[in-house]
């Protein structure tokens, strides 16, 4: 590693001396349901047919003025996501001109951080790639702080030297916003995963951002509670990065969005500072509610450190059925009566197509429970009253049966079963994985429209896809759209990208509903939002991280920062 030193050992040792002391600016601030299912047949699918003409949106030609941020110049490196710069917009920009570093920089982690400032390369590799292993940093430094105080130190110091920073959570991440681009530092809260109180009375959860989610759930159930975010990605995701990222999950139909049911946070400003709103009151009107800034800024804001969030009780009483739906039609009118009759016991309505079938069954060994459909549903039900429960969700089942908008579907009640129910829907990316090379979008569309897309998409690509799926969230209008190649394809790319963006601007859906933008969909970020926005977006950016070394290249536009 080639590092240069400016100053004297004794002048430099004297400056760390003096950062380590340095006081922490603070501011204030069960009945038998599945005879229903044993009185009918299986329909035969009825073909859909599904026309799309349209003209694509024209390219964004605006360019915003830049607001007060740090100019890049003498940038000195380039490198790309997907394939060079002009296939993509999802490809790296020029590293900014941040400082490279030093063995006094070293010497300053490792006295603040007796052996958690890693530099050995092979505990680094992991860190330096995302989940999907489609983009790779060359961060040489990992620093894992355990407390507010030390992140706070870090910053201060890496904001003085202006060395860039990369937040990292579970590194779960499905955009690149978890990883360095170049050779940021690596700031992991994998070590502050302490719960701090939990009130049984309100509800209210307080603990460290890097709690694991499915550690804070298994701690909660002890209690009688549960978590309002329950993800595929449970067991390696954290909490912070959660909020970072405004993660949807699988109960925003019942519980909403961590916009929410997030109460309060402490953040870590760019110089250090420690913002101090980390409230467990379900209501403040004081002021402008400063922590929804930090909610999905991908860490470009700030560092989450510490989170107050409300938790729902337990429920008593838990059905999951698995349904089969012969058109994306009869699943859109089974959705319909579903909340019309199931109501206040409702928590999720998840789909996935057949493909995506097949990929469970081919690659991770899955049995589908029923007989083969073109659509599945997940619908899960939470109550108090296990009678009151199973009685509604009888009437549902023989509604949507006798009507011929389902199938054939089967019903669990214990635990055993609903999660193996739940795995045909929480696998579904791990199938993807052994696929091939995927690429990944997750977009938010009116719910009638978000199959039309994947239909859309298939007749576009033919052959040069391997696999298009679709599966996603019908609460809340959110589609995953996949689509995999035997590897990384510029050609398919091109024809993808940015296609998807325009058809789904074109219907007034969003590039991302739950995923961030983070590395790849950065450029893309006009298809959803008005110039305007992204300006003011920049202002923001600029007056809490003026220099910019928060998660640099992610976020915002090449055109912004």
């Amino acid at each position: 590693m080639a590092l240069n030193t400016f100053k004297s050992a004794q002048h430099r040792a004297n400056e760390i001396a003096a950062f380590v002391s340095e006081p922490v600016r603070v501011i204030s601030i069960s009945f038998d349901i599945m005879a229903i299912f044993e009185r009918f047949t299986r329909l035969k699918s009825a073909s859909r047919v599904l026309q799309y003409t349209t003209a694509l949106c024209p390219a964004h030609s605006w360019a915003p003025k830049r607001g007060p941020l740090l100019q890049p110049a003498g940038w000195i490196q380039h490198r790309c996501v997907h394939g060079e710069r002009s296939e993509a917009s999802s490809a790296a920009p020029p590293r900014r001109p941040f400082s490279q570093v030093t063995p006094a920089d070293l010497d300053f982690f490792r006295q603040l951080l007796p052996g958690r400032a890693i530099t050995d390369p092979d505990v680094l590799e992991s860190s330096n790639v995302d989940w999907l292993k489609s983009v790779k940093g060359n961060s040489e430094v990992l620093l894992r702080p355990k407390t507010t105080d030390e992140v706070s130190r870090i910053l201060s110091y890496c904001n003085q030297r202006n060395l860039a920073v990369s937040p990292q959570g579970g590194n779960t991440g499905l955009v690149g916003g978890s990883v360095p681009v170049f050779d940021e530092i690596i700031l992991s809260t994998a070590l502050m995963n302490q719960i701090l109180t939990f009130d049984t009375i309100s509800g209210i959860l307080t603990c460290q951002a890097g709690c694991v989610l499915e550690s804070l759930s298994q701690y909660l159930e002890e209690q009688d509670f549960i978590m309002p975010l329950d993800l595929g990605a449970k067991g390696s995701c954290h909490i912070g990065g959660n909020v970072s990222t405004n993660a949807g999950g699988l109960r925003l139909l019942r519980y909403g969005s961590l916009r929410g049911t997030v109460l309060g946070l402490e953040v870590v400003l760019a110089d250090g500072r420690i913002l101090n709103c980390l409230a467990t009151l379900r209501k403040d009107n004081t002021g402008y509610d400063l922590k929804q800034l930090f909610i999905g800024s991908e860490g470009t804001l700030g560092v989450i450190t510490a989170v107050s969030i409300l938790c729902p009780r337990k429920p008593k009483s838990v059905n999951v059925a698995f349904l089969g739906c012969s058109s994306f039609q009869n699943l859109l009118e089974t959705f319909q009566a579903c909340r019309g009759m199931l109501g206040e016991i409702l928590s999720a309505f998840e789909f996935l197509d057949a493909s995506c079938m097949n990929l469970l069954e081919k690659h991770l060994k899955l049995t589908n429970p029923i007989t083969e459909s073109p659509f599945y549903i997940v619908i899960e039900t939470a109550g108090s009253n296990a009678a009151h429960d199973e009685e509604k969700l009888h009437n549902f089942l023989e509604k949507v049966m006798t009507s011929s908008l389902v199938t054939d579907g089967t019903v669990a009640t214990e635990e055993a079963k609903i999660k193996a129910l739940w795995s045909m829907r929480e696998r579904i990316t791990e199938a993807l994985r052994h696929d091939g090379y995927t690429y990944k979008y997750d977009i938010s569309l009116s719910v009638e429209k978000i199959y039309d897309l994947v239909t859309h998409m298939r007749e576009r690509l033919g052959d040069r896809a391997q696999n298009v799926v679709g599966y996603g969230h019908v609460g809340d209008g959110n589609l995953h759209l996949n689509i995999t190649s035997p590897s990384k394809d510029p050609a398919l790319l091109a024809a993808i990208e940015p296609y998807v963006y325009e058809w789904t601007s074109q219907y007034q859906g969003s590039i991302s509903a739950e995923h961030g933008l983070g590395l790849k969909k950065r450029n893309y970020i006009y298809y959803s939002k008005t110039p305007e926005a992204v300006t003011l977006m920049g202002n923001i950016k600029a007056m809490l991280d003026p220099k910019g070394i928060l998660n640099p290249y992610k976020t915002l536009p090449d055109d912004i920062c």
